[in-house]
Order: C-alpha cells, then structure tokens, then sequence
C-alpha cells in the first residue's frame, strides 16, 4: 500500500521536475518568442491580404474612371458634330426632305429574301492542330526549322 508520505514525496518530484524542465527561463521565452512570430507572420499576411484587395478595388474604379472620360469624350464629339452644317443639313434632308437642286429622289423596293441572303458568308470550321509545351518551346526557340 503506498503511504501518504510516499504521494507527497512524488508530488514534490514531479514538481521539481516540472520547474526544471519546462518553466525554466530559457523554455518560457521560446514559448514567448514562438507565440510573438506566430502573431507577426498572422499580422502581416491579414495586411498584405488587405492590401490587395484595396489594390483591386483602386484598379478597377481606374478603369471606370477612364470609361467614364472616354464616355464624355464621346459625347462631346457627338455634340460638336451635332452642330456643324454638315449634320443640320442631312437631318434637313432626312427629316424635310429638303433636296439640293438637280437632285431626285429614288425609291427602292425592298429586299427580298433571295438578296438579303445573296452575300452571306459560310462559317467554315477549320480543326487546329493543339501542340504540347514542349512543341511549343521548340517552335518558338527554332522558328525556321518547323
């Protein structure tokens, strides 16, 4: 039967034990230094996270700010050719259907069928040849060969 005094003295050994091995100073700032890293490596990859998702959006506001310019652009073209004699006198001839002198209207009927289709072209379906990396590599280092 193990006595009471036999429990203390392996309550104090394990103890001792404990303090030497694993609460000594040197163990305690590994610990510290190993929880310090883990929190830095944490910190900067929920910066660099954030950062790029910033850049994403500072891209793509870009691009809409310059569609946005090209827009205006646009438009402000639209409205200076809106105002030139050229437009006033075609939307006069379309709209009053003022004419020049010497000139004469011609009405033509409408297409038929036969020549709306006429000039169609026929998508032609041409198999490319799919060419592995590695034949892609020599291609492109030895153009004249191939």
């Amino acid at each position: 039967m193990i006595s009471v005094s036999d429990i203390k003295t392996k309550i104090r050994q394990t103890t001792y034990r404990l303090k030497r091995d694993f609460l000594a100073v040197e163990n305690i700032v590994l610990v510290i230094a190993i929880i310090l890293c883990l929190l830095w490596t944490y910190q900067s990859i929920t910066a660099m996270s954030r950062n790029w998702t910033l850049s994403e959006r500072l891209s793509t506001e870009k691009k809409s700010l310059e569609l946005l310019e090209v827009e205006i652009d646009t438009l402000e073209l639209e409205n200076a050719y809106y105002q030139t004699e050229e437009y006033q006198e075609l939307a006069a001839r379309r709209l009053a259907g003022k004419q020049l002198p010497g000139e004469k209207m011609v009405y033509l009927p409408a297409n038929s069928e036969v020549a709306k289709t006429k000039h169609q072209s026929v998508a032609t379906k041409t198999v490319e040849k799919t060419y592995s990396n590695f034949d892609k590599w020599i291609h492109f280092l030895f153009p004249d060969k191939f």
